[in-house]
């Protein structure tokens, strides 16, 4: 079990603990146990065994986090964790998913009101029942039914980074199967969608009852909700649901790319392969004539090579460009941006702001990464809950990023930058003549994000216009299944970067993925750059980078669409400073 199960472990028994009225000082160290156990540059797995090393002398976890990690480790279970589980009414969980509602409330509304379901308190509110509780009031009933739609769609959709732990834990627990020879996830989550509503699971074995049952037995199982020779399908932690199915070794590759989709590249593929006299379902490609005789299907290469076409990423299966794209003469498919393109991480805060390391620790964990140069990026100073930085911290900062590269006798480059708020009223948070002093500047909307569109929007066309702002954060705002986009004219924002020459970013981080996939194809249509970053608050915050990487791949930006995987130099030349 690798460190990210075991610090997911600690935040559900915070939260379990929490939704039981523990007591606070307990759910914190739960919460301080993940949070040291997740930035730990070092495997927990490797210390449990090391017999001269002692997990609670690792800092921020206890005797008794170290007992619970040595379990997980040994176990793969943590049986207080089960019992939470088993204790929580569900409810809760969804409950606390509306935006502001905390803990105590989503308590008072089950245990008062017996709310059980979102129906239950869309009805309560509906018939002004939550407004006569205590701490409630008329606003806040009308805060409640308006972020029931969030919380509804929270509840039947993960997120791309949830699910992942999900997958990461299934296949730890059906990996120990011999019976198992091959096992591939597919679906929505294959093509790397930033929510998703099920999981699917493809298994090769010649005994398929011995994997229905492992399935059984796994952990976050709450449900079975069918079971046939070869299909089985289960809902885990919060009713979340999982299909599995057993397929022939022959038929593999053509049931993957089958269950993987999309519908619409599906249906793409499947008309060109009867336009070649062939017909291609879940169990492989065969002759219109014979049917029953596939020549295709035991991988996804075959399948697709027997249509004349290049293997397709999954990302990039949407029914857009993806056909065209891999039946070019000469077979030269187009240079989708991949990981290992970039170069660079362009939005990244210090202990400065709101982060929790230092500007050396930052540079060093990039370049650990691979990376060939970093802008750090704190926050201005109307984020002041963030200890924003007003124009003297600023400089003190780039002095500092001065020094630090003048001592570099590697190559790699720190820019100096600054994510700098566009203030309610339209200008941008730090005088011209402190951004003027910047290699990198983001304009970031956090505060007036319920401005009318007209307003909001003006707001980030001012700061695109701005001669030292070279690119808009996160340009949306939104949050997935906890608040949405921002009412702005996203069509005005792309004409406005492609007149002034800006760049917009894709925020990497899986809770805001923005801009969305959709918004990045019509971005890159108009040949606005995109810079995707992480918004690292911390050195494992850097690693959200595979999920901007994703996004980008399924929107179809190229190699050179994407400022990050560009030299210093070329980048440096583009916003038009000096390297």
């Amino acid at each position: 079990m690798d460190n990210t199960l075991i610090a997911d472990a600690f935040e559900e028994m915070a939260e379990l603990l929490e939704l039981q009225g523990e007591n606070p000082f307990r759910v914190r160290a739960y919460r301080n146990g993940a949070k040291a156990i997740r930035e730990l540059d070092e495997s927990i797995a490797e210390i449990v065994a090391d017999g001269l090393r002692d997990l609670k002398d690792v800092p921020g976890i206890g005797q008794t986090l170290a007992d619970k990690a040595k379990a997980l480790v040994e176990t793969g279970k943590l049986p207080q964790l089960e019992k939470l589980r088993s204790e929580t009414p569900p409810i809760l969980h969804r409950l606390t998913r509306i935006p502001g509602m905390g803990v105590k409330k989503a308590l008072v509304l089950h245990r008062e009101l017996g709310i059980n379901s979102l129906d239950e308190l869309r009805k309560a509110c509906e018939e002004h029942r939550v407004r006569d509780l205590k701490g409630f009031g008329a606003k806040t009933e009308a805060s409640i039914l308006a972020g029931l739609s969030i919380a509804e769609a929270a509840s039947q959709r993960l997120r791309i980074d949830q699910v992942e732990r999900l997958e990461h834990r299934l296949r730890e627990h059906l990996s120990k199967l011999p019976a198992i020879k091959r096992l591939e996830f597919a679906g929505s989550y294959r093509r790397g969608k930033d929510t998703i509503g099920d999981l699917d699971m493809l298994v090769i074995s010649d005994d398929p009852n011995s994997v229905m049952d492992r399935l059984a037995s796994f952990g976050g199982l709450v449900s079975i909700t069918a079971r046939g020779d070869t299909k089985m399908s289960i809902r885990v932690d919060d009713q979340f649901q999982v299909d599995l199915r057993v397929v022939p070794a022959e038929s593999f590759g053509a049931a993957l790319q089958y269950f993987t989709g999309s519908k619409e590249h599906n249906v793409a593929v499947r008309s060109l392969a009867r336009k070649q006299g062939l017909t291609l379902n879940e169990y492989g490609v065969a002759k219109l004539e014979t049917p029953d005789v596939y020549i295709a299907g035991a991988s996804e290469e075959d399948v697709y090579g027997a249509l004349g076409l290049n293997w397709i990423a999954p990302e990039l299966r949407e029914g857009r460009k993806e056909i065209s794209w891999a039946t070019q003469a000469g077979g030269a498919f187009p240079q989708i941006v991949e990981q290992s393109h970039i170069t660079c991480d362009l939005h990244m805060h210090t202990h400065a702001s709101d982060g929790l390391f230092s500007i050396e620790e930052m540079a060093m964990a990039a370049r650990a990464r691979g990376l060939k140069f970093i802008a750090i990026t704190d926050h201005s100073q109307r984020v002041s809950m963030a200890r924003g930085l007003n124009p003297q911290r600023v400089l003190m900062q780039w002095e500092e990023i001065d020094r630090i590269n003048a001592q570099a006798t590697d190559g790699f480059r720190i820019l100096k930058g600054i994510e700098c708020d566009i203030l309610e009223s339209g200008p941008m948070d730090l005088p011209d003549e402190v951004l003027a002093q910047a290699d990198w500047v983001l304009g970031s909307v956090h505060y007036g994000q319920k401005q009318p569109r007209e307003q909001i929007t003006q707001r980030v066309l001012g700061a695109l216009a701005n001669p030292h702002v070279d690119a808009i954060a996160h340009p949306t705002g939104r949050l997935l299944g906890q608040r949405p986009p921002y009412d702005i004219d996203l069509g005005a924002v792309i004409d406005s970067a492609v007149q002034h020459g800006k760049a917009l970013e894709l925020n990497a981080n899986p809770m805001r993925l923005d801009l969305s996939e959709l918004h990045l194809i019509a971005a890159a249509g108009a040949s606005v750059p995109i810079t995707i970053n992480t918004d690292a608050h911390s050195i494992d915050g850097m690693d959200v980078m595979r999920y901007g990487i994703i996004q980008a791949r399924r929107a179809g930006l190229l190699r050179e669409q994407v400022l990050n995987t560009w030299s210093l130099e070329r980048l440096l030349k583009w916003t038009q400073r000096s390297p």
